[in-house]
This record gives C-alpha cells, structure tokens and sequence, in this order.
C-alpha cells in the first residue's frame, strides 16, 4: 500500500457512503486503501449486503439501521474520522465512479490552497457522463456559484476534500439528501472557505446501479434552497457579478 499522505502535520481520511453498494464497495474500498490507510465506509441502511462485501478489509464501518440519507451519513463519517484525529477528510461515492488515483490529486491541491474545498471535478472525458445528470449538474452549478459569489465547476461531484473548518461546519448543519452538499460549499464561502476545482474523469460502467441522484427532482430541491437564501440575502447581487464575471478557480497538479 502507498501512503500518500506524507506530510506529518496532515491526517487525511476517507469517508464513503453507501446505500446499497454491495456490487461495486469492495472494489471502491480496495482502491481507496491503495492511497490511504485511514477509511471510513458509513453504510447507510443497505439491504443488499454491502457492509458484508467489505468485512474483512482495514477499514471502519458504520451502520445505519434503516436509510437516513446521504447528508446523515456523511456528517456520521466526518464525525468519527474528527474524533480519529482527522485533519481533513477527503470523500468518493460507492457506486465506483471516483477513482482511488484522484485522490493524491486533490490532496495535492490543498496543500497548494490551504482552507479551501476541493472538488473533483468531472471535466475530462465528459462525454462519458449521462446527458441528463450533465445538464443537470450545469443548472445546480448556477445556482450554486451565486450563492457562493464564485464560480464553481462541478457542485454535485461526490469526490471532494474537506479542510478540518469545513467539516466541523458540515457537522452542525441541517440538511437532507443531495442538498447538503450544495448547502455545505454555500455556508463555507459564507465564511471566507472558498473552493477549487481539481479535474478528474469518472467511470459509468454500463451495469452499475440507477444513481440515487435524480437530477430533475434533486436540481429542483437546491434551486429552491439557494432560491429561499437569495430573497433572504436581497438576491445577493455581488455574488452574482462575482460568480459570473471572474474565472472558476481549477487547479490541476499534473501540470
């Protein structure tokens, strides 16, 4: 196993939600060990024998006993990997699209910007991604980089990496599904945490299952979250100029 986490002062762990992965998690676990040693599976509910698939790989499990959603797992991973000592956390999905070998990349990219978060962002081979969940992800980035008053490239990547202040911040909130992970750039950047974009490809391998993100419905649910913020906030309208007029911050470590 390589350990790419080298410097001292840095504790990085792995946190991946699952909800009925028991077909792609051991493969998704396996990867992620190959670049750190510290991960966290949050099972969130699974009928299908995911936490069985991975029972006898180094890692942590966590155990819903009915679904809760994406948002409560991810608070229940960042909570135990902080209580582990954690310094920041970096995310990927247990369906197997985010690879293993991204995460050095992202890591690399929070070095160079301290006290930002990061997202993988799915830039190269686009059009591998589903036409729905691409256009999807465009309508959500907009609403998104208003909020922010930056612009941001890819809002709804899963694979992502939390600074320590961004997940102690993630903890405390509330709210559910596809949604927290909108909210969660929206409320750091109200707080001076900005976020980059690292590019990565994503796998969409022809069997996997149907994506728990519906980007209809989901897409709707953010846009009236941010919606309800900008009348509470007079439409924000620096944020607009900002998002819209200055380039998206994307930074990538094999240049």
């Amino acid at each position: 196993m390589s350990e790419v986490f080298a410097e001292p002062t840095t504790t990085a762990f792995v946190v991946i939600p699952a909800l009925n992965e028991a077909r792609a998690i051991r493969a998704v676990v396996i990867d992620a060990l190959a670049y750190c040693r510290n991960v966290i599976v949050v099972d969130d509910g699974s009928s299908d024998g995911t936490t069985a698939a991975i029972a006898d790989l180094p890692v942590e499990t966590l155990r819903h006993e009915q679904p809760l959603g994406k948002a409560r797992a991810l608070q229940d991973g960042f909570r135990r990997a902080l209580e582990r000592g954690a310094s920041g956390v970096l995310t990927m999905d247990g369906d197997g699209q985010h690879a293993g070998a991204d995460l050095p990349r992202l890591l690399a990219a929070a070095a160079r910007y301290p006290d930002h978060i990061v997202i993988g962002a799915r830039l190269l081979e686009r059009d591998a991604q589903p036409g729905k969940n691409r256009f999807g992800n465009e309508q959500a980035d907009f609403w998104v980089s208003w909020a922010c008053g930056q612009r941001i490239v890819d809002s709804q990547s899963g694979q992502r990496y939390y600074p320590r202040a961004a997940l102690e911040l993630a903890i405390a909130m509330k709210q559910e599904g596809f949604v927290f992970e909108s909210a969660i750039l929206i409320e750091a950047a109200h707080r001076g945490l900005r976020t980059l974009s690292v590019p990565i490809a994503a796998s969409y391998a022809e069997d996997r299952r149907a994506s728990h993100f519906k980007p209809f419905r989901d897409v709707a649910k953010i846009t009236r979250m941010i919606a309800w913020r900008l009348v509470r906030s007079g439409f924000a309208p620096r944020n607009y100029w900002r998002a819209h007029s200055q380039p998206a911050l994307i930074f990538n470590p094999d240049n």
